[in-house]
């Protein structure tokens, strides 16, 4: 497969030279900081990382200031997104990185449902917490959200920051197991609003 390495500002994604048919929700299109093809530290097991392009929050020792402005990046059809993830078998998940994910949900929206539909795991992030990303009362955003396997929320704080933490770096964020957050919240074990934090496959729970 020919593929060629695209440059946006310090971002980058590598671009695939097939596609699939440019029509329907496929020619949709997210704006785009870069893609990390294939990580082993945005998640659990391999995926494939997209950090789009925008964000609101700017906190202050942001790992991604160049994905702040909105104006900048470059376009990708979901078409050549999935492309992209379905060309590597060995993928266990893709994570939604930025940038702010919550500041595209239409197009993210979309994605996640092709994502899921070649059963993959499916985790975001965002400097929304998931109470404010509910508090919205939007009906895609919490499509998006009930597609999630794991969300990390919150602002990145630098005073709060924690060299020791998995997959977040300001302790003050959570991991959030949405899986478990909605199945408890269904049987009443906890309240509508509670959450339950991830853990590990070893039954380690992440530091809290």
């Amino acid at each position: 497969m020919n593929s060629r390495l695209l440059i946006v500002g310090d971002c980058f994604y590598e671009k695939s030279g097939a596609m699939s048919s440019d029509t329907g929700r496929e020619n949709m299109v997210i704006r785009m900081c870069g893609i990390e093809p294939e990580s082993i530290v945005d998640g659990p097991g391999f995926r494939y990382v997209l950090f789009v392009q925008g964000c609101s929050h700017h906190c202050k020792g942001c790992h991604n200031p160049e994905s702040w402005p909105t104006d900048a990046g470059e376009d990708m059809t979901l078409a050549e997104i999935m492309d992209e993830i379905k060309s590597n078998p060995n993928l266990d998940g893709v994570t939604f990185s930025g940038g702010e994910p919550f500041e595209q949900v239409p197009a993210l929206l979309e994605l996640a449902k092709m994502i899921k539909a070649e059963g993959l795991g499916l985790m975001s992030y965002s400097g929304y917490t998931l109470e404010e990303l509910e508090g919205r009362g939007d009906a895609a955003t919490d499509e998006l959200l009930g597609l999630l396997d794991m969300l990390v929320d919150g602002r990145y704080v630098e005073e709060q920051r924690n060299l020791t933490l998995i997959y977040r770096g300001s302790e003050n964020q959570r991991v959030i197991d949405m899986n478990k957050t909605r199945e408890a919240r269904e049987a009443g074990s906890i309240d509508s609003d509670g959450v339950v934090l991830y853990h590990t496959d070893f039954d380690k729970e992440i530091q809290i």
